[in-house]
């Protein structure tokens, strides 16, 4: 896959060279593939290129951080838009990045609890403490 179908970390759902679809115009990176990836990354033990390609991801969000259902060659987003599918699989592949990361002892020191993707961003641990009081 990583051959056939990755492009510096976005993922194309298919190869429309291998398999043609009639359409006009090049098919762009499909966002929802693109976070699969990044879960699957994570959950394979690749967490440095999981947490490249969740970050470059993040890069492509709209100015409220909402996302197309693909990114276009010059970056520029592509079809359905917002995408309920591709905010869902933003969702799995932030839980999934920060889960691994977390297993693999990558939390940062001071107890609190970093959110992947969001730089600076980190929960005090006492927010984290009632969230877990809360389950």
């Amino acid at each position: 896959m990583d051959e056939d179908l990755v492009s510096d970390s976005l993922v194309y759902r298919y190869d429309p060279a291998a398999s043609p679809d009639g359409l006009r115009g090049a098919e762009g990176t499909f966002n929802l593939c693109s976070f699969l990836y990044v879960e699957a990354l994570a959950r394979t033990g690749r967490l440095l290129q999981a947490r490249h390609a969740f970050d470059k991801m993040l890069t492509y969000a709209n100015h409220v951080g909402l996302f197309a259902e693909e990114i276009g060659p010059s970056g520029e987003q592509l079809g359905n838009f917002p995408q309920a599918f591709t905010h869902l699989s933003l969702v799995t592949a932030a839980i999934a990045l920060d889960e691994e990361l977390g297993r693999a002892g990558a939390a940062p020191s001071g107890g609190g609890t970093r959110h992947p993707g969001v730089r600076g961003f980190e929960v005090p641990p006492e927010a984290a403490d009632q969230g877990a009081e809360e389950d």
